[in-house]
């Protein structure tokens, strides 16, 4: 990895508080822990505005937080002018792929968006569920498999 570069990540789920904010705080953890905080940016973003300004769900930041993981992100819209600054469009399930695929601007832009069960390797599922009506184990489990994404996903990069 060339050490000039910056990798630009954004992470988005639906609403921008439960996934998406806690695939950004997992991903930056592990971008601390390595001491590559210079050689990389992530944000997340929702295709619903509807909880624009807010934290993230308490339910996840309270999950999260037995983690180690701080998330202080505020809800924000995804845009099509998100794409010109993302090297990485990542989307939690099929349903934001879809809809990420239609906001992207060009094709090239389209060839930005990964999907995030792509980076997972020891669970046989092929989307990153919406814990928001699953309960605490749901937030558990969602936060397993972002742990798992989150960190291949640095490896493939670096």
């Amino acid at each position: 990895m060339s050490t000039n570069k910056i990798h630009k990540i954004l992470f988005v789920c639906l609403g921008n508080i439960c996934r998406s904010p806690a695939a950004q705080g997992i991903f930056e953890s592990i971008v601390e822990k390595n001491n590559a905080s210079d050689r990389f940016e992530a944000d997340s973003a929702g295709l619903y505005s509807g909880h624009r300004g807010q934290l993230p769900d308490a339910r996840m930041r309270r999950a999260a937080a037995a983690r180690g993981y701080g998330l202080i992100h505020r809800a924000r819209p995804v845009s099509s002018l998100d794409f010109p600054d993302f090297d990485l469009v990542i989307a939690m399930d099929d349903e934001n792929y879809e809809a990420l695929m239609h906001l992207a601007p060009s094709v090239e832009d389209s060839r930005k968006i990964k999907r995030m069960a792509d980076y997972l390797t020891s669970h046989g599922i092929s989307y990153i569920p919406d814990p928001y009506y699953m309960g605490h184990d749901g937030f558990e489990l969602v936060l397993d498999l972002l742990e798992e994404a989150c960190s291949n996903l640095y490896r493939s990069i670096v």
